[in-house]
């Protein structure tokens, strides 16, 4: 069983937010401020193609003010190669993107792209930044990031809170059991393993329990959920149901080895 389990926190929304009226309110970096003070170990933002939340201006903004480590998403394009080896974020995590999709719709294709995201995959590495392949739950992607040389995978948790949320449980428990596998294949692997896309409140603790978890990366519904109780409020309580997932899957694991 591994220990503390990092939570980083997807600030795009906010962007969403003020780039639906245009201005400069209200502020992401203000938003990764509030959640470095309320327990986040890192910060997440996805520079899309279309500059659809996060802007250029946030990430150099991001880089000069907030403390905390950022984990750079980005498509496997040179213009965001060349934006990464720029400000030389702490991680890039290499995500599927298409310009007509709401929010990244599954994970890369890190196999069929091998040819492709190799040479990126070598130059971020090369400038010390630490790559992430966001990926689905799947040993064949698993063994492409590997092969690839990536040192980190995401695991997409999008199909599990679907059929959760839907209330269909046989189909929750078997995209957790594929959750559940990955994780631990890809740390047979040697991969250090993150997982995200859609966790809630109701949602995160079996993930969070998986003990070859690293990190949680989670942003659309603490920002949702901020307009109910506060960003600071919300970051919070994720941040403490993921505490109390992981130490009672420790305390379980304890006791079935006595």
């Amino acid at each position: 069983m591994s220990g503390y389990l990092r939570l980083g926190v997807n600030i795009d929304h906010v962007a969403t937010i003020r780039n639906a009226r245009g201005g400069e309110h209200p502020d992401p970096v203000r938003a990764a401020k509030v959640a470095a003070a309320a327990g986040a170990d890192g910060i997440t933002a996805h520079l899309r193609e279309d500059r659809r939340h996060i802007r250029d201006a946030d990430i150099e903004r991001l880089m000069a003010e907030v403390g905390l480590p950022l984990n750079l998403e980005m498509a496997a394009t040179p213009e965001m190669l060349n934006i990464a080896l720029r400000h030389c974020p702490h991680a890039c995590c290499i995500v599927p993107e298409r310009r007509e999709e709401v929010t990244t719709e599954g994970g890369l294709d890190a196999a069929g792209l091998h040819n492709q995201l190799k040479p990126i995959v070598e130059r971020l590495g090369e400038a010390g930044i630490r790559v992430s392949l966001f990926i689905n739950a799947e040993r064949r992607q698993l063994e492409a990031a590997k092969s690839l040389g990536a040192p980190v995978v995401e695991l997409h948790t999008g199909a599990y809170c679907d059929v959760a949320f839907a209330r269909e449980n046989a189909k929750r428990d078997a995209e957790l059991a594929r959750l559940a596998n990955a994780a631990r294949d890809g740390a047979a692997l040697g991969l250090e393993v993150h997982a995200g896309h859609g966790l809630t409140f109701d949602t995160v603790a079996p993930v969070a329990a998986m003990p070859e978890l690293a990190e949680l990366n989670i942003g659309h519904f603490l920002i949702g959920e901020a307009i109910f109780t506060g960003l600071d409020a919300s970051i919070r309580r994720m941040r403490a149901t993921m505490d109390e997932a992981r130490g009672a899957a420790a305390r379980q694991d304890t006791k079935d080895r006595a």
